[in-house]
């Protein structure tokens, strides 16, 4: 099973759902970088479930650093956050363990592990996970930007509804540090949160589709082909549950350009080169031209919903339907900003330590 991600900077990931703990290890790490705790808490926040527009399991944002930092900083060695499980209702799973839930890993990992998984709340691939990867991450994002490079992330579009474009990346970033609710026109926000109650009411859900910008980010980061820039966030990307889509810049907005229009005029300014325009999302041949990095992935609806719905029990190899309890977002889309902001970061982090060597975080 691949739990890790990157090379001279990687993350790996363990636990489940309903298991004593989950955590994320941190291997690579440069010694001497700060550990600011606040920090960490204020992202693991972002993360947390809230009010009706989220689930009703309330997991505390505790965390615990047991190895690789020492008097603050990173000693160099593995860095391994762990996190408690406590709000659990494993009974909720019992009543269902051979049903198929739609839009869920139960069968797949059912076929994978022959059974011997854990099916408690998803298990390993229960979004649970992702808190640790958002304190991990919080690490990585700090030693970036006391580098100068900066990650942030907005729900472009929810139910119909959408924000803003970014306007002034680093600004707009600095905005969205404070919002709970990752919007940048907060009236765009409070029609979508209507949306997301709505759907609550209902026993439905939705999806959306989030933005993210890397700024500050040097020209020159990245390899061509298989480990281009637009790869490795991709591969990070992929990995957080319910993606299901990526682009690029204009993406596939590229389909309705002309060539005169998609390219983007390079322009020689005080001793600094820029483009006129963004249209290829700050990377060029796979590589970053010094531009913000600019990327909108698609987020699926929750699977999981209190609506009848057909379905097989895989060990009896029958038909059945299945009407969903226990405690469900109808909506994943919000939380998830801080998850993408975090894989950003390890995606970024290590293709810099790839060019500059590790010590370049420190």
């Amino acid at each position: 099973m691949k739990n890790t991600f990157g090379n001279s900077l990687s993350v790996t990931l363990f636990g489940e759902s309903h298991g004593a703990a989950v955590g994320a290890v941190i291997d690579g790490l440069a010694p001497g970088i700060e550990i600011d705790g606040e920090y960490i808490r204020k992202k693991l926040l972002k993360r947390a479930p809230h009010g009706r527009i989220s689930t009703s399991r309330h997991e505390n944002n505790e965390y615990k650093i047991i190895s690789g930092v020492f008097e603050g900083r990173t000693t160099g060695t593995p860095l391994t956050l762990i996190m408690e499980n406590n709000d659990v209702r494993s009974s909720d799973y019992a009543a269902f363990r051979s049903l198929a839930r739609p839009g869920h890993a139960d069968y797949t990992a059912y076929c994978k592990y022959h059974g011997y998984e854990d099916y408690r709340g998803g298990g390993h691939f229960s979004g649970r996970i992702t808190a640790p990867l958002v304190g991990a991450g919080a690490v990585v994002l700090y030693a970036l930007e006391k580098k100068g490079i900066f990650i942030g992330t907005h729900i472009k579009s929810c139910a119909g509804i959408t924000d803003r474009d970014f306007s002034a990346p680093q600004a707009d970033i600095i905005c969205l540090n404070d919002r709970i609710f990752p919007v940048l026109d907060e009236n765009a926000g409070e029609k979508m949160k209507r949306k997301i109650s709505l759907a609550a009411e209902n026993h439905d859900s939705i999806g959306g589709i989030l933005e993210t910008v890397i700024y500050g980010l040097p020209a020159g980061i990245g390899e061509p082909w298989f480990d281009s820039l637009e790869s490795v966030i991709s591969h990070g990307i992929f990995g957080i549950p319910a993606v299901k889509g990526i682009e690029f810049g204009a993406g596939f907005g590229f389909s309705d350009m002309t060539g005169s229009t998609a390219n983007d005029p390079f322009v020689y300014d005080n001793g600094k080169i820029s483009a006129k325009t963004n249209n290829n999302g700050g990377i060029n041949g796979g590589i970053s031209n010094g531009m913000p990095v600019i990327f909108r992935t698609v987020v699926k609806p929750t699977p999981s919903i209190a609506i009848k719905q057909d379905t097989v029990d895989f060990i009896k190899g029958e038909n059945a339907a299945l009407e969903l309890s226990g405690r469900h977002d109808p909506c994943i889309v919000h939380r998830a900003a801080a998850v993408h902001e975090a894989v950003t970061a390890f995606a970024a982090a290590d293709m810099l330590c790839l060019r500059f060597g590790t010590d370049y975080l420190a």
